[in-house]
């Protein structure tokens, strides 16, 4: 007869190496090499072809936050340990590519405030998330939570891009710019959305 303890670890395990978490996993393990690359790439003054290469990852890291969700649905594997580390993925990659962005002053001037706002309401609502935990309050992550941080990867996307894409294309900067401006005007709706939600079970 197997052990007790064999049992109980094997769908653990099976859990922590499913699909989704591994993408997810893998979304995390992005975030440095993109961030390397595009250190060595403006500050260090490297090649600009690296920028490309950081884009390639990125948007690798991007697609992973919309396959592990839906390879999760597909094959039942959504779990507790996901759905953590899920937004905290997504939240590191966006973070530090626009803490490097603005490192190099591809985001400077007034729109370092978008850049403020976005980081700000990630940090806010992670807080309030983890105060109603205690309390056992779920707040789900609504459709359109998820829509910003695709306006959010897609706006960081083209600000990676940077340089090289204004080369090929001479707007690509300005249209980062712009988009980063309308993802802090979503973020800070729907951080609102999160915060009433929230502070009615805080006041009551």
């Amino acid at each position: 007869m197997r052990p007790m303890n064999s049992i109980s670890s094997a769908p653990t395990a099976t859990r922590l190496l499913s699909l989704p978490n591994i993408l997810t996993y893998a979304r995390i393990a992005a975030v440095p090499v993109v961030v390397a690359l595009m250190y060595w790439q403006s500050i260090i003054g490297a090649e600009l072809w690296l920028r490309w290469v950081a884009l390639t990852v990125f948007i690798a890291a991007g697609l992973t936050d919309l396959l592990d969700g839906y390879f999760a649905r597909m094959y039942g594997q959504q779990s507790t340990l996901g759905r953590m580390l899920d937004p905290i993925a997504d939240k590191l990659l966006v973070a530090s590519c626009l803490l490097m962005l603005a490192a190099e002053e591809t985001i400077r001037g007034w729109s370092l405030l978008a850049a403020v706002i976005i980081l700000c309401r990630e940090i806010l609502v992670s807080g309030l998330r983890e105060f109603l935990a205690e309390l056992r309050v779920s707040v789900p992550v609504s459709r359109l939570a998820k829509w910003k941080t695709v306006g959010q990867l897609i706006a960081v996307g083209f600000l990676i891009a940077g340089e090289a894409g204004d080369r090929v294309l001479p707007v690509v900067t300005p249209i980062g710019l712009t988009l980063l401006w309308l993802s802090a005007l979503l973020t800070l709706y729907t951080g609102w959305d999160y915060m009433r939600a929230g502070l009615r079970h805080v006041i009551d």
